[in-house]
């Protein structure tokens, strides 16, 4: 069992880099209690009730030695930049386009894990993590060399971009670590002149309540009136501070069947969205990620999103939102009433 042979079973199931850090608890671990401290965490309070974990995986499994990163490649488009929406179009972010990133990464985790039990013997003892579980994915993929965290916190490899899906093995084995990641953001602050709520607050730092996809995924309520103009045609996630990123001029493209676009996305019209029963909203979201948000917040960014249209077709859309049982949730009925009057 080396660190060669395991990455190379990595490869052979599909993934992209794969590297392995100490299970240490690395510096950048002691920001998460002081950011959490600070509500930039917001209503993702299961960041909080597992702060112990994420600062330290031996919390997690008391016999780690090592995290094996894994990283896969989503991007689809090619150039790799999203080009503008059209008018009446809804954005949405392109990791959601294809199949749950949870259910795929997840599955292959289980195949390079089940490998790795076959291999290491008696003693052997893991776990696995995707995104779900108690572990600050890009702290240890960093410390991987899987690449970079870059200043808008996205993890970037110098060769593919930062269009990927991250995934961990926690594991007893004593394997040799690789060299961490080289920050090479270097003067550049487009991220954090494109982001239009400001939410990357300074380098390196997410204030995740003004983000826009933490206001289209995370909350659960009405978002606050002084970000909906900001949404514009957003209805689930952003990829603003990856589209103007320059390492991601030259992104890998993968031709991975699990990340194609899925029915009419990226191209979703939002009448047709507005238009479309809870009954197929419902059966659109089994095996996507967008299934996150759910219909009824959905619905609410669909109504935000109407703000954009001309005034017949925002009432048109409206009219067809106000028809589906959805819209009688609170919150789903607050964003109608607000975009009628906006």
């Amino acid at each position: 069992m080396t660190p060669a042979s395991i990455k190379s079973h990595a490869a052979a199931l599909g993934f992209d880099l794969c590297g392995i850090a100490r299970a240490d608890r690395h510096p950048k671990l002691a920001r998460l209690a002081t950011w959490i401290a600070e509500g930039r965490a917001g209503e993702m309070t299961y960041l909080a009730d597992s702060a112990d974990e994420r600062a330290d995986v031996r919390h997690t499994l008391f016999s780690a030695r090592s995290v094996i990163s894994v990283a896969v490649v989503y991007n689809t488009t090619k150039p790799p930049s999203s080009e503008a929406v059209a008018p009446g179009e809804v954005a949405v972010a392109r990791y959601a386009w294809g199949a749950d990133y949870h259910v795929v990464v997840k599955q292959r985790l289980r195949e390079l894990l089940q490998w790795l039990a076959t291999n290491a013997g008696p003693g052997f003892e893991a776990v696995t993590c995707v995104d779900d579980g108690p572990v600050q994915e890009r702290v240890y993929a960093e410390a991987a060399g899987l690449g970079w965290i870059g200043k808008n916190t996205c993890l970037i490899n110098p060769a593919l971009g930062s269009w990927m899906f991250l995934g961990e093995i926690i594991t007893n084995l004593d394997l040799e670590a690789d060299l961490p990641g080289v920050d090479q953001c270097g003067t550049c602050t487009r991220c954090l002149d494109a982001c239009p709520t400001g939410a990357i607050v300074a380098p390196y730092e997410l204030d995740a309540t003004r983000c826009l996809s933490y206001l289209t995924i995370e909350v659960r309520g009405a978002v606050d009136e002084q970000w909906r103009d900001s949404l514009s045609s957003r209805i689930f996630g952003c990829d603003i501070c990856q589209d103007v990123c320059p390492w991601n001029r030259r992104a890998a493209v993968s031709d991975d069947p699990a990340w194609q676009p899925r029915g009419d996305l990226p191209r979703l019209r939002l009448i047709d969205a507005c238009q479309l029963s809870d009954d197929g909203w419902i059966e659109r979201l089994k095996g996507s990620a967008l299934k996150r948000a759910g219909v009824h917040r959905l619905r609410r960014s669909m109504a935000y999103a109407t703000s954009e249209l001309p005034d017949a077709d925002r009432s048109a859309a409206l009219d067809a939102l106000a028809q589906h049982p959805s819209a009688s949730a609170p919150v789903v009925a607050d964003a109608i009433a607000w975009a009628r009057r906006t």
